[in-house]
């Protein structure tokens, strides 16, 4: 292995993949891997799979986990902590900026229009999101004849993620805790289910936002658009930070800037309290992701061969992909004019039929949306 980098080549080279990470997960892990193994030579390929592995056994935004990690191998938690925040800050900058836009007392009605058509385009993004992560699973549950409880897994957490709103972290949770405790007893394939729960607690002050932000990033397992029914119902019905619409423009501002796909919840925050609330649901959201492997240390490649852990997510894991793809039901009935229901189908044609990608996707749905608003036509 090559001696280690300056803390400066740390802070340029996670900063780049901050800048250039279009396309979430899938794109990070590719920089990331070209970055640490093919070209610096940094992490052995064994090793960095490895740490792939593991960081899905954790909750919250693997992809982060993931970069904190690659930094933590090259140079220690010093250089954990300048590689992660420097991944993180351009997409927030980002997403902070364009959330001032977006949501702004009066915006330009092409904007408006722009931010209605990229929004009425993200349920069919979940349901692609939620559908390239069913295959491998499914391999699995094969492999280790598991196939019936993982359906009921998936199905679960497509019905919770649809109808639960923000309890949807007890599913995921009761779902795990099943599947542990029938590994434990060797037999059966019974499920724990979660207790019935009443509405949203609170008065959606700070504490409400801190709260929503730290299941984004500390309760949620699988990442991406599992936190988007945890988010839609605390921001949207309970506390009235944001109307849909504006959800709706939150999401695939997310998904439309670079970096994780997490930073989404800095725009709840800002639609909250400002940008004040946006750091703070940033800094919440994202202090797991640190905390694990800088406190885990040497703890973090035994991960992955934990047998725990591997049960836990043997459950939690189709529970959160079937989450994915009911988030798409409450995302689509948000939905308000007629017009976005055919970008709604066009998109999911693109993404779907045509493989397109899900930047450009959202980028046309936008184009759309302002064509709309520019001709005359209504907006949400």
């Amino acid at each position: 292995m090559p001696p280690p980098p300056p803390l400066t080549t740390i802070a340029r080279e996670w900063g780049r993949i901050g800048c250039v990470g279009f396309g979430g997960p899938p794109a990070h892990i590719a920089l990331l891997r070209e970055l640490c193994v093919e070209r610096r030579k940094w992490i052995a390929e064994a090793d960095f799979e490895d740490a792939i592995a593991a960081v899905n056994l954790l909750p919250g935004p693997a992809s982060t986990q993931l970069s904190v990690y690659c930094a933590y191998r090259v140079r220690g938690r010093l250089g954990a902590l300048i590689g992660g925040l420097c991944f993180i800050l351009p997409g927030l900058v980002a997403i902070l900026a364009l959330a001032a836009a977006f949501l702004a007392d009066d915006p330009p009605d092409w904007l408006r229009g722009a931010g209605a058509g990229a929004g009425a385009a993200v349920a069919a993004v979940a349901v692609k999101a939620g559908l390239d992560l069913i295959a491998p699973s499914w391999r699995r549950a094969r492999e280790g004849g598991r196939e019936v409880p993982v359906i009921l897994y998936v199905l679960l957490g497509t019905a919770s993620a649809a109808t639960l709103g923000p309890w949807l972290v007890v599913v995921l949770l009761a779902c795990g805790l099943a599947s542990l405790a029938v590994a434990r007893r060797g037999a059966g394939a019974g499920m724990i289910m979660p207790p019935f729960l009443l509405g949203a607690v609170g008065t959606g002050g700070l504490g409400a936002l801190c709260w929503t932000a730290l299941k984004v990033g500390a309760l949620s397992y699988g990442g991406g658009f599992v936190i988007i029914p945890l988010m839609q119902a605390d921001t949207v019905h309970a506390y009235h930070w944001m109307s849909n619409t504006e959800f709706l423009n939150a999401v695939a501002l997310g998904q439309v800037t670079p970096g994780p796909v997490v930073a989404t919840v800095a725009a709840v925050g800002y639609g909250a309290y400002g940008i004040g609330g946006g750091l703070l649901a940033a800094l919440v959201a994202f202090l797991p992701s640190f905390s694990f492997i800088l406190l885990g240390g040497g703890r973090f490649e035994r991960l992955r061969g934990n047998p725990t852990a591997r049960a836990f997510l043997a459950g939690a894991g189709p529970a959160a992909i079937g989450a994915i793809l009911g988030s798409a039901i409450p995302l689509a009935l948000a939905l308000s004019e007629r017009w976005q229901a055919g970008v709604l189908a066009a998109a999911a044609v693109a993404l779907l039929a045509l493989r397109r990608g899900v930047v450009v996707t959202l980028l046309a749905s936008g184009v759309a949306g302002a064509a709309v608003a520019l001709a005359g036509g209504p907006l949400p």
